[in-house]
Formats: C-alpha cells, sequence, structure tokens
C-alpha cells in the first residue's frame, strides 16, 4: 500500500467524488450559521442540516466536503489516550433524494480498495442486524464472504435521536493487525481494542420515526457519510495512534523540541505533549473563523482550551510564551487546504501573544488567592484547604490540583481531594450534558420546529430593494395568530389564509423591496396595503434560506393569502441607515489604516440613528488614535467617493482585495461594495449612492467588550445634528448655573474649581485642627489593655484623610499602642484601626482586629498590619466593637 500524506487523501477523496458528480464545497465556518443548537460545528453534516430536512435547497443533489470539527465533550480525556482529540476533519459524501445503498456502498469500496488502496482482505463491513439490502450489497454486489459481514443492533448500527429522520448505518473496519490488538482469542470486529479501526460510516437515512419505536419511509431517502480523515490517515500510514500521521507528528516533534523532551520516554510527559499537540491544532483554527477568547460560550471554549494548553506547556518545564511558534507550524501544515489560516495569521499569533500573557497573570492571580486562603486557614486553624476553594482556583482561575498540592505541601498544608472530586463530578455531569448535545450533532433540526417549517420549501421570495422602494406582488403565504393579543387568548402561530385587524404575524410575498435584517444593518419598516387591509411592517426576517417574512400586525381591514398587494418602504428610515452603514464600512478601513491591518469586525449594529462597531484590538484607543480615524472617514466623506456594488465570482472577488467579513461563510458568486479606492468589502447590505450623502462622522464612545475586543459607538447625518443639538443645550446649562456664557463657560469652570480647592485646603486644614484637639483633649481615654497601650475614640461626621490624621496624633500622644477610632456620618460607620511598628511586634495586627469588629458594627473591612479600615450600617455597635477589640488584645 502506498503512503498518501493528510493533504494527498483529502484532496483524492474530494476530487473522486467531484468524479462521481458531486459538488464539492468548502470546509464551512467552525460558528454554526442560523443554529442555536450547536456551540460549534462537530459532524462533517451539521452545516447541512436544512438541506436533509428540506427546509432549504441544495445547489446540488450529491454534495462532498470535507469538514472541520471541534468536540469538547471529551475533554478531560485528551492526552490520557491517544484516542481523544478535540479538533479533526471530517470527510463526507451526501446525497439528498439522490442514490442511496447501491451507489453509496459501493463508491465506498471503490476509494478504500482502488483509489487509496486498502488491502480488500483486511475491510470488514458491518450492517444494522435487519437490514439485508445493504447485506446482500456487500455480499452480492461487492463479493464480500458472509462470514466477514457483521450484523449489530441499534447500539451500534441505527441512527437516530429522538423523532424524525434515522436510519440503519454500514461501517466499514479496517484490521491493523494483531500488533495493536489485545491478544484475546475472540477478538474481532466491534472489540474494544485498537485492532480493528472503523474508517467509514454510512448513515442510510430512510425512515422517519416517532421516537417511540415506530418508523415510516421516507419519501427522499438521504445518504450521510462520515469519514474521519486523520483515522483513514492513521490507517494507510501504518502509524500507532493519529499523534503518529505526518501532519500531526510534525506538530508533536515540535512541541518536543521546545519542551526538550522526548515523546513515549515518559508517560506523564506524554499526556502534555498530546495535550498540547491536540489544542493548539483547535485554538488556531478556532481563532482562524473569528472566535475570540471570553467567559462564555465559544470563546469560554477556546480560552479553556488555551489554557489547558498553557498549563501542560509549564508541566513540562516550557519558559515563556511558546504557543506562537506552534501555530506558525499548524498555519504551515494546513494552508494549501484551509487558506484563510495564512490570511489571519496576524490575528492568530497577536491574539495567542495576549492570551499566554494573560494565563501567566492568572498563575500569579492564583498564587494571591492561595495566599490568602492560607491565612484564613491559619486564623481558623485548619490544615486542609477546602476541596471547593481548590476547584474554584482551577476552573475559575486555571490554576492547576498538582500546583496546589505542591505548594501548600511545603507548609504541611493538604488538599481536600475527595471535595475536589465531587466539585469535578459536578462539572463532568454538565460536559455529559454537553456530550449529549454533540452526540445529537447529527440531527436533522436541532432546534424546535417552527411555524415557518411547515411552509413549503420551495417557496422564495425575490428581493428587488437595492435600488426600489416600492413594489407590487402577491402574498405567497401568511403565518400568524388568528385572535388579536388583546384578547388574551392563549394560541400558538399557525400557517393562516387570511389575517385580521389587531392580529400579529408574518406576510411572504413572491418579490419585496423590504431589506431583511442581515450583517448587524436593522431591517426596513413600511406597509403592506391590499384592497382589504394594511399590515404594518414592524421588522423583515430572512427565514429558511430565500424565504423573506414581513413581520408585524394588520392595522385595518383584513389581509390574506393570494391577494395582490403594495409594499412600501420608510424611505426616510432606509436612507439614515444607509448612511450609517456606509459609514462603517469607511470606519473598518480608517482603522486599518490607523490601529494595523489585525483589525478585523468582530460585530456590528446599525440603525437610523447610530452605527455601532466590534472589533479586534487589544487596547484602548488613545485620543489621537480616535481623532485620526474620525479625520480619515471624514477626509473619504468630503471626497465624496462614488459607491459602487458589483457581484463578481469569489475568487475574482478576493484577487480585488475586498475585505471579507471574519469567520462568514460565502458562496460562489459574492456582492462586493466599493468606496473608490479606499473600501472594498463583501456586502449583501443597503448603501448610499456616493460617501458626501453621509454627511459627517463623529465617534461618541469607545470601549471594551471582551477580551481583545473593542467598541466604537458613533453618529452621522442626522443622529450628528440631533448629538451637537443636545450638546449645545448642556453647555448653556452648565454656563448658566456657573453664571457664565457660552463663550466663556470654559474659563468659569477653571474658576470655579480652583475656589473649591482653595476651600478645600482650608477645610484640611481646619480638620487637622480638630483632630489634634480631639486628640489632646483625650488624655484619659488612653488605656493599658494586656500588654498595648489603646486608645478609643468616637467622632461625627470625619472623612477617611481625618480618620488617619487623627490616628496619627493618637500614635504620637501614646509613643507605641493601638488606636480604634469610629465616626459616624449620615446613620454610618467608618472604623479605623491603627497601630504603632512596637505593637505589630508585640502581636497586633490591625487588619485581623478590625476584621472581627467590623462584624459588631453591621459591615466588613480589612487591611495591613499598621492600619486597617471598616464600613457598617449599626451605630449602635461601636462600643462592642471597642470591646472586641480590647478582647483581642488583651488575648496576645
Amino acid at each position: 500500500m502506498a503512503f498518501y500524506t493528510v493533504n494527498e487523501l483529502r484532496s483524492m477523496f474530494l476530487k473522486f467524488f467531484e468524479g462521481k458528480n458531486h459538488y464539492v464545497v468548502d470546509s464551512f465556518s467552525l460558528v454554526p450559521q442560523n443554529d442555536e443548537s450547536l456551540l460549534l460545528i462537530n459532524a462533517g453534516m451539521a452545516p447541512l442540516k436544512p438541506y436533509f430536512t428540506g427546509l432549504e435547497t441544495p445547489p446540488s443533489k450529491r454534495m462532498a466536503s470535507c469538514q472541520k470539527c471541534v468536540r469538547t465533550g471529551d475533554i478531560d480525556n485528551v492526552g490520557l489516550t491517544n484516542r481523544h482529540a478535540t479538533f479533526f476533519e471530517m470527510l463526507g459524501n451526501f446525497s439528498f433524494g439522490d442514490y442511496f445503498k447501491k451507489e453509496a456502498i459501493a463508491w465506498c469500496w471503490e476509494f478504500l480498495t482502488e483509489t487509496v488502496g486498502l488491502d480488500p482482505d483486511r475491510l470488514y463491513p458491518s450492517v444494522y442486524l435487519d437490514d439485508d439490502e445493504a447485506f446482500d450489497i456487500w455480499n452480492k454486489d461487492i463479493g464480500i464472504p458472509k462470514e466477514r459481514i457483521f450484523r449489530f443492533g441499534k447500539e451500534d448500527n441505527f441512527w437516530e435521536h429522538g423523532s424524525g429522520p434515522c436510519g440503519p448505518c454500514s461501517e466499514v473496519y479496517y484490521d491493523r493487525g494483531e500488533q495493536y490488538g489485545c491478544g484475546k482469542p475472540d477478538c474481532t470486529v466491534g472489540c474494544d481494542c485498537d485492532r480493528y479501526c472503523e474508517v467509514w460510516n454510512n448513515v442510510f437515512t430512510q425512515f422517519d420515526g416517532d421516537g417511540k419505536g415506530h418508523y415510516e419511509p421516507l419519501e427522499h431517502k438521504n445518504i450521510d457519510t462520515g469519514m474521519g480523515l486523520e483515522r483513514l490517515a492513521m490507517v494507510v500510514q501504518d502509524v500507532e495512534s493519529i499523534f503518529d500521521i505526518d501532519n500531526i507528528k510534525a506538530l508533536r516533534d515540535h512541541v518536543c523540541r521546545i519542551a526538550q523532551k522526548e515523546y513515549l520516554e515518559n508517560e506523564k510527559d506524554d499526556i502534555s505533549i498530546r495535550v498540547i499537540t491536540d489544542h493548539i491544532r483547535a485554538v488556531t483554527f478556532m481563532l482562524s473563523d473569528g472566535i475570540t477568547p471570553s467567559n462564555e460560550g465559544r470563546g469560554y471554549v477556546l480560552r479553556r482550551l488555551l489554557r489547558r494548553a498553557c498549563r501542560h506547556g509549564r508541566i513540562l518545564g516550557i519558559q515563556g510564551a511558546f504557543l506562537i511558534d506552534l501555530a506558525g507550524t499548524v498555519i504551515e501544515g494546513s494552508k494549501d487546504a484551509y487558506p484563510n489560516l495564512a490570511e489571519k495569521e496576524a490575528f492568530i499569533l497577536s491574539t495567542l501573544r495576549q492570551e499566554e500573557a494573560q494565563f501567566d497573570r492568572t498563575v500569579d492571580q492564583g498564587l494571591a488567592i492561595l495566599e490568602k486562603l492560607e491565612e484564613k486557614m491559619a486564623e481558623e486553624g485548619k490544615t486542609e484547604l477546602p476541596g471547593e476553594e481548590a476547584f474554584r482556583l482551577h476552573d475559575t482561575f486555571g490554576f492547576p490540583l498538582d500546583l496546589t498540592k505542591e505548594i501548600l505541601a511545603e507548609k504541611n498544608i493538604t488538599v481536600d481531594e475527595q471535595g475536589f472530586a465531587a466539585c469535578m463530578e459536578k462539572q463532568k455531569e454538565t460536559a455529559r450534558a454537553d456530550r449529549l448535545k454533540d452526540a445529537s450533532a447529527n440531527t436533522y433540526m436541532g432546534a424546535d420546529a417552527s411555524v415557518y417549517e411547515k411552509l413549503p420549501a420551495a417557496m422564495a421570495s425575490l428581493f428587488i430593494g437595492y435600488d426600489q422602494t416600492e413594489a407590487t406582488s402577491d402574498i405567497a403565504a401568511i403565518t400568524g395568530f388568528e385572535y388579536p393579543a388583546d384578547e388574551g387568548v392563549d394560541e400558538e402561530e399557525k400557517v393562516l389564509d387570511s389575517l385580521m385587524e389587531g392580529c400579529r404575524g408574518t406576510v411572504f410575498t413572491d418579490i419585496t423591496p423590504y431589506y431583511a435584517e442581515m450583517g448587524g444593518q436593522e431591517a426596513d419598516i413600511g406597509i403592506i396595503r391590499t384592497e382589504t387591509g394594511e399590515f404594518k411592517v414592524e421588522d423583515v426576517q430572512q427565514i429558511l434560506g430565500n424565504k423573506i417574512g414581513h413581520i408585524g400586525s394588520v392595522t385595518s381591514g383584513v389581509i390574506a393569502a393570494n391577494q395582490q398587494a403594495d409594499l412600501i418602504v420608510d424611505v426616510e428610515k432606509r436612507k439614515l441607515s444607509q448612511r450609517n452603514h456606509s459609514a462603517t464600512h469607511l470606519l473598518q478601513k480608517a482603522l486599518k489604516v490607523v490601529l494595523g491591518d489585525h483589525v478585523e469586525q468582530k460585530g456590528s449594529a446599525v440603525n437610523d440613528k447610530r452605527l455601532r462597531f466590534d472589533f479586534s484590538h487589544f487596547a484602548p484607543m488613545t485620543g489621537e488614535e480616535i481623532r485620526e480615524v474620525e479625520d480619515l472617514v471624514n477626509k473619504e466623506i468630503r471626497l465624496n467617493l462614488m459607491v459602487v456594488a458589483k457581484n463578481m465570482p469569489i475568487e475574482e472577488a478576493k484577487k480585488t482585495g475586498a475585505q471579507a467579513l471574519f469567520g462568514e461563510k460565502y458562496g460562489d458568486v459574492v456582492r462586493v461594495v466599493s468606496m473608490g479606492d479606499f473600501s472594498r468589502e463583501f456586502c449583501g447590505g443597503l448603501h448610499v449612492h456616493a460617501t458626501g450623502e453621509i454627511g459627517a462622522f463623529k465617534i461618541i464612545s469607545e470601549t471594551g467588550v471582551a477580551a481583545g475586543v473593542r467598541r466604537i459607538e458613533a453618529l452621522t447625518s442626522t443622529g450628528l445634528l440631533d448629538y451637537y443639538a443636545s450638546v449645545e443645550k448642556k453647555l448653556l446649562d452648565v454656563a448658566q448655573t456657573l453664571k457664565g456664557t457660552r463663550e466663556n463657560v470654559v474659563e468659569r469652570a477653571h474658576a470655579v474649581v480652583d475656589e473649591n480647592k482653595q476651600l478645600q485646603k482650608k477645610i484640611d486644614s481646619l480638620s487637622q485642627k480638630l483632630a489634634k484637639a480631639a486628640a489632646g483633649e483625650s488624655e484619659v481615654q488612653i488605656e493599658q489593655v494586656g500588654s498595648f497601650k489603646a486608645m478609643f475614640l468616637s467622632v461625627e461626621d470625619m472623612g477617611t484623610e481625618q480618620l488617619r490624621d487623627l490616628g496619627d496624633t493618637c500614635k504620637e500622644k501614646m509613643g507605641d499602642g493601638v488606636a480604634a477610632i469610629a465616626s459616624v456620618a449620615g446613620g454610618k460607620v467608618t472604623l479605623l484601626v491603627t497601630a504603632t511598628d512596637g505593637a505589630i511586634k508585640a502581636g497586633a495586627h490591625a487588619g485581623n482586629l478590625i476584621r472581627e469588629a467590623a462584624k459588631l458594627i453591621g459591615g466588613g473591612g480589612g487591611g495591613r498590619p499598621t492600619m486597617a479600615q471598616a464600613g457598617g450600617k449599626n451605630p449602635a455597635g461601636i462600643n462592642d466593637a471597642f470591646d472586641k477589640i480590647r478582647e483581642m488584645l488583651s488575648a496576645l
């Protein structure tokens, strides 16, 4: 058998099925599109769900792909074995009501034996227990002896998830040889050992199940084939595991060079080597699809993988940042098949650089938290760290349990590992639930069915709104509610023949000038009018492919399906939205010019009032940078650049340098919007005809919304004029308050501030004199408490600074000792405890004293040995708090 690399096998598969008249598509993004049931794409068919259900029409009845996938349900097993991985590539050929078992099985066999060259005598097919059709094809058509065809039950060879499309499977196993087996005499296909490896799985979707064991034949039968590319390569290259195939081994070897370790010399090291090797692949591909680290959703998955890789780097003794180097190896090995890896290399590397640095800070933070926990245990006389605290360090701060145990062992402190394990098991239960979601990755619906799914799959709407705001069309369908909302009738939305006055619903027409919300641009609003009624359009959404739904309510009369209707868009709102949308294109280009090419759009929201633009950048913009961006955008507005939209093949569009939205999946033909030679982007939205229509541009805020993501809010046109009018009104109000005019308001403000500073100095001076006077009159309040001199004072309306001055005066009077001072203001208490160096050497600790005393004034606090402060809401507890301090000092 010939040796083929991973890249060669991928190409061979796709070319093979292209030769069988399959439409070959590039891998979809790891970010699911219009599928809330999935966090990440985790199977080859997952992006094709709408085609399997018939909700959308596929571009071809035969398709093939190599889909990048991420699964994290078994993340804790990655590294522990050489089987598990979070990132993998899934080869697949699919039929949507076209060919079925005969062709699928024949092509499977042809590819494996003739194209790849696997030994036919080492291949063993399996079929579902009752699937005689598949059995006969393998036996009679392919020529496999009956004794080499295995029949398995539902658990192994029948795919279904709840109710809906389902069917039997036929898998193909490859005998890798006795050296990979378990040695048992009954070892055969289906054994848990590594000898018989599943390389191909045909799913024959031929039934509609009710979830209760009853099945009806589907009118259109489908084929869903899945084959792990890495597993196929492992078999073809005759290596022990996926970590030994050519592209992953190159990465594994790179990890070993950085760590100065040899693979297969130390099992503990091997675990870390495999974890890093797998996780950096997943992380690099996730970043290339625009996923950014965060504390929720897929961003949390990314951050967890990143930090797990960083932690295992420390376990291996790797010093400094190392993930950037490894990501370069991933990019180099896969960029030919996935060009966006190279296109997004700068973003990938800059994100990794920041996250590694943040992990280092996280570990330092964990050390600080652990130190506080040690202090708390010492105070309580405990020598075992509670399991939930150890788990909090592990889960929230990424602080490894091994490191916690190692540090505490040096101080004769143990860790409640059973408690830690209980917390870990609770998290695993959550992971198991996630794994069930992963297992349902092949579900064809994924989410609850909606009323829109009852509409004909072939029904579509033609959008003509790029240059029209009015149109006449037939109403193709209506969904909605039969009763007005104010009647309080509990009902489900349904497909209707007509919609009455006061009722809400969705109207579908054959053609429409209404723009559906997309790409962050808000939908049009307006009215739909028929001879019998009027419908107010409040929102427009693209639904299930090419259907455009106008959402709103009937304001008068009744509207009905098949009626002719006039569709009238609110032109003023559209024009304002267009101006803000075109401004976002100028803004993105300006940000790249000013900040660098690493800037990528991470989200946007555009309506008639303002625009919001999220972008990748790792620091707040300076005032100078903001002004530079504003100046550049306004310059291009003044140049009145022509805005031109043109449809072109995607490869041609890429050659023009047009900016694509990070992580977005595009078709073969894309719409490119150009603004002179300044900006060129893939975009299906609505725009001005020339940039001069925007008027002017102003950034009103720049903030952070996530790690490595900044947000700009800006105004143009009417929104900007309204903003300036509001600012001018506030300026006049301030001028009147300061008894000045609009022209001299700045000078008046400076004068008032200077005056206040002088008054504050006088107040501070008087406060110091009062503090000294109060201390001077307190000779009798110096007490001997145990071995300490102490003073206890209760005053009114003193701020923190005055209390500190008073504390210093008390220490001067005592020479050595502890002072406790309480100030009451507005029904609240501020308590200050201060201790001299001599008192601290004798055992006093202001922070410890105030921690207990604060509870008696209904509050909390803490601080250093020399000074501590607390706040509370119970002035009546001041004397009790003082007594508590006396008690604690007496015990020292």
